[in-house]
């Protein structure tokens, strides 16, 4: 028996969480799922947007489903993917028929790395008129995450990926994380080529079927994912895993979306995709590759939420595809 935990958080979250639950349940899988919370609402009635009893929950689960928090994002997410010492955070960008994408072309993925760059939250207010944040930068997570990108497009039957960078302008940090993932992908006879990140972040608007699979340091992998839902249609479509040695997090790239929380038009379609790879993880592959076909096949029929032109509700677009399974 698998054992998931279930973080819905805020927001939508409330929403396309229980929705995704529904899909896998359908299943009928041997999965046992354990019902957590953390986030603003959780921060409101005990003053802590992460209890530390729901931490200690981590140790016991073999993987974790979250939806999105709110103003206390950074309470929550960054010490959950520390918990599990999550070094890459891997986001596909696909553009889906029947979607009306700007792109349709885009079908990639971004590696991110997990752990540090300027996300390991030290800053410092110096003065009233200064402000610091320190960007850290090792070789040791730089080759965890590419030992993760050699292995990750070997699976795919790739042979390259493309290493996203700055550093003509920070050459240290950058310098050091190109050099390192270059010197592991050599070692491991997987080809690479490099690009500016500014400079690759208006070819992937351009031309987005160059590119396969792109791997790059913490916020450059935020802001070029975050673009690449705009080629494919929304965040709504966006799923995402956080990978540690022992255990994983997943969760829809998107946030609380507070215009329409509550309403019950949220799109499930990226929580649905989310547990997908977390079936994959878990070993339920064949599974996970029947809700993606489905949920494609909907996708495809026009079955969807107001933010991609459908008359659909949330739990709608779940029961449309629980129907088909």
């Amino acid at each position: 028996m698998k054992k998931i935990l279930v973080i819905p958080g805020d927001g939508i979250g409330l929403e396309v969480v229980p929705a995704a639950v529904e899909v896998i349940e359908a299943l009928g899988l041997k999965i046992e799922f354990i019902d957590a919370n953390a986030g603003d609402g959780v921060k409101k009635k005990t003053g802590d947007a992460l209890p530390i009893e729901v931490l200690e929950m981590v140790e016991d689960s073999d993987a974790i489903l979250f939806g999105a928090a709110g103003e206390s994002a950074a309470d929550v997410i960054l010490p959950l993917r520390r918990e599990i010492d999550s070094f890459v955070n891997v986001r596909p960008a696909k553009a889906y028929p029947g979607v009306n994408a700007l792109q349709p072309n885009t079908d990639l993925v971004i590696l991110r790395e997990n752990s540090e760059g300027v996300y390991t939250g030290i800053e410092s207010r110096v003065s009233e008129e200064m402000a610091t944040l320190t960007r850290v930068i090792t070789k040791t997570a730089s080759s965890r995450l590419a030992e993760y990108a050699c292995e990750y497009v070997k699976d795919q039957g790739l042979d390259k990926f493309t290493i996203a960078h700055k550093d003509n302008v920070m050459r240290i940090t950058d310098g050091l994380f190109r050099k390192t993932v270059e010197s592991v992908a050599s070692g491991n006879g997987v080809k690479t080529e490099s690009a500016i990140m500014d400079a690759l972040a208006m070819l992937m608007v351009m031309y987005p079927e160059k590119y396969q699979v792109i791997v790059c340091p913490n916020l450059a992998g935020d802001v070029l994912s975050d673009l690449a839902a705009g080629l494919v249609g929304g965040l709504g479509l966006l799923p995402s895993s956080n990978i540690g040695p022992n255990c994983a997090l997943f969760e829809p790239v998107h946030g609380t979306a507070p215009d329409i929380a509550g309403k019950g038009v949220a799109n499930p379609i990226a929580t649905i995709l989310s547990t997908c790879m977390m079936l994959e993880y878990i070993g339920y592959g064949e599974e996970a590759a029947r809700v993606r076909l489905i949920s494609e096949q909907t996708l495809s029929e026009g079955k969807t939420t107001p933010d991609l032109g459908g008359k659909e509700n949330t739990r709608g677009v779940a029961a449309e595809i629980i129907s088909k399974l």
